[in-house]
């Protein structure tokens, strides 16, 4: 469970890294690329520990696998409650084949 969580704050902090910027289109490229450093910075603070955690536990292809749904997830809160835009029905769907990816990539574990 420790390895989920670091995950999800660390998707939090790439994700605002990556695409933050985009709310403050006016701010001089430079700034945006400065502040996406440091920011992502707290990133690694957070990734490089969930990895070394679920190494293991995980095989490397199931810690890519869960990162990739922590990602998407974060990413869809982010674009709806700090970009304002809505979820198309193609993204739902394409959303939807990841997660069967997810549950294939898990397969033999269980």
């Amino acid at each position: 469970m420790n390895t989920i969580l670091l995950l999800v704050c660390s998707n939090v902090f790439i994700t605002f890294a990556w695409h933050g910027h985009l709310k403050y289109r006016k701010a001089p490229l430079f700034a945006a690329i400065v502040v996406s450093w440091l920011i992502a910075f707290a990133e690694y603070c957070f990734q490089a520990p969930a990895d070394r955690i679920g190494y293991g536990e995980f095989s490397a292809f199931q810690l890519k696998i869960i990162q990739e749904v922590i990602t998407l997830c974060v990413f869809i809160a982010f674009v709806w409650l700090y970009l304002g835009d809505g979820i198309k029905w193609d993204n739902a769907v394409s959303f939807m084949f990841l997660v069967g990816a997810v549950g294939f990539g898990f397969w033999g574990k269980f």
